[in-house]
């Protein structure tokens, strides 16, 4: 469900700044993902095309990003279902088929449980309308003086309003 206080359908690294660093949704990273979302119902729903630089074997997206496409899909779902900002803790993962380059990928990612500190998120992505990996996230959910220390400094400006 989407947080009444963002009031978004829309979802990108924007948000918490055009020049922010986030490999997976920072807008200007220079090879980053770029990944925006978009809330349809109950889930937040991502399109990415990976193109050849991501490739580990040929014609085949990187395993390792894969799983940060899935977990940027786990951590905005976060945000939209929330308005809080959270951390990665766990994650189980299966890669069910290759993710091939070049070939579009819809990411789907939903809360599937009640959010107190933690937030658990179930993501699925699929290719060519074939389920081809699925993941159950668990995420912490931190106030100021935990995120600080997390990132030993202070919280970006930007981020405050999405702080437990």
């Amino acid at each position: 469900m989407l947080d009444a206080e963002l009031q978004l359908v829309r979802f990108d690294g924007h948000l918490f700044g055009a020049d922010q660093p986030c490999f997976g949704c920072g807008p200007n990273h220079p090879i980053g993902m770029h990944l925006a979302f978009e809330q349809e119902g109950e889930e937040l729903v991502s399109h990415f095309t990976p193109g050849e630089h991501y490739q580990g074997p040929p014609g085949i997206l990187h395993g390792g990003l894969v799983a940060t496409f899935a977990d940027e899909l786990a951590a905005w779902t976060v945000i939209a279902g929330t308005g809080k900002f959270g951390f990665t803790v766990t994650f189980e993962a299966k890669y069910r088929k290759a993710v091939r380059v070049g070939e579009p990928v819809v990411g789907r990612g939903r809360l599937t449980g009640p959010v107190r500190r933690l937030a658990e998120v179930e993501v699925t992505l699929h290719q060519r309308d074939t389920l081809v990996f699925t993941g159950q996230f668990r995420f912490a959910l931190l106030d100021r003086a935990a995120t600080e220390r997390l990132l030993e400094g202070p919280i970006p400006v930007a981020w405050e309003r999405f702080l437990r």
